[in-house]
C-alpha cells in the first residue's frame, strides 16, 4: 500500500516516567480500537456486495475518501474528541478500501488472511519489544526510510501501467521490510520524542505501519501459494 503519516516533534519533550507511561498507554489503545474499527469497516464492506463493487472498482477515489479525515484530523490534533473521532472514521473507511483484497484471497485461499494476521502480529510484538529495549540512536533512519518510501510509491505506480506479478511480489517484499523499519523507527520516537499530548499521531502511524505489513505479507503469501 505504501503509506504513511509524520507527525512527532525534533527534540524530546516527555520528561518522566510517569509521562512516558501514560502516552504509550494511550497510543497502543488506539492502535488497538484503530484495528478493530478496521475490522468492522471491512466486515461491512463485505456485507454490501453493490459497496464492494463499488470499492473495486474505483479504488484511488476510495483511498481519497479514507484519507480525507485523516488529513481533517492533523489540522485538529488538540480538539478532543474529534481528533479521535475523525481517526477512528478514517480506520472505518480503510477497512471498506482494502475489503475487495480481503474477498478475493478469502475466496481463493482460505486461511490465508488469519495467517497473515498471525505473522503481522508476530513481527508487530518482536519489533516493537527490540526498539524498546534496544538503546540505538535509530533517528538516522528517519531519512533513509522517507526516501525508500517514495520510491517504493513511484515504482508500484509504474507498475501498475505493466501489471508485472514478478514486481510486485518484489514490491511486497520490500514493503514487508520498509514498513518493519518503519514500525521500530516510530516505536522508538514514541518513546523518546513524542510528546505527553501526542498519542493521536504516534498511533496513526503505527497502525499504518501495521496495515501496510499486514497487505504486503497478505499479497507474498498469496503469491507464494499461487
Amino acid at each position: 500500500m505504501g503509506i504513511s503519516y509524520q507527525t512527532g516533534t525534533a527534540a524530546p519533550v516527555v520528561r518522566t516516567g510517569e509521562e512516558r507511561a501514560t502516552l504509550v498507554r494511550r497510543t497502543y489503545a488506539l492502535v488497538l480500537v484503530s484495528v478493530i474499527v478496521t475490522m468492522v469497516g471491512t466486515s461491512f464492506a463485505l456485507s454490501q456486495p453493490r459497496l464492494l463493487q463499488a470499492v473495486a472498482a474505483h479504488p484511488i477515489i476510495a483511498m481519497l475518501c479514507a484519507f480525507a479525515p485523516l488529513l481533517l484530523a492533523t489540522r485538529k490534533k488538540a480538539e478532543f474528541p474529534m481528533n479521535i473521532g475523525l481517526v477512528l472514521l478514517f480506520n472505518f473507511v480503510m477497512g471498506v478500501v482494502i475489503s475487495p483484497a480481503i474477498f478475493i484471497y478469502g475466496r481463493q485461499q482460505p486461511g490465508l488472511i488469519t495467517q497473515a494476521a498471525t505473522l503481522t502480529l508476530g513481527a508487530f510484538g518482536v519489533l516493537t519489544l527490540y526498539a524498546f529495549v534496544s538503546r540505538r540512536d535509530f533517528s538516522a533512519w528517519g531519512s533513509f526510510l522517507m526516501v525508500g518510501l517514495w520510491v517504493l510509491i513511484g515504482t508500484m505506480l509504474l507498475n501498475l501501467f505493466f501489471r508485472n506479478s514478478m514486481v510486485d511480489t518484489w514490491l511486497a517484499g520490500v514493503t514487508v521490510l520498509l514498513f518493519s523499519g518503519m514500525l521500530v523507527f516510530d516505536t522508538w520516537r514514541l518513546r523518546n520524542h513524542y510528546g505527553p499530548d501526542e498519542y493521536v499521531g504516534a498511533a496513526v502511524q503505527i497502525y499504518l505501519d501495521l496495515l501496510n505489513m499486514f497487505m504486503a505479507i497478505l499479497r507474498l503469501l498469496g503469491a507464494r501459494r499461487n
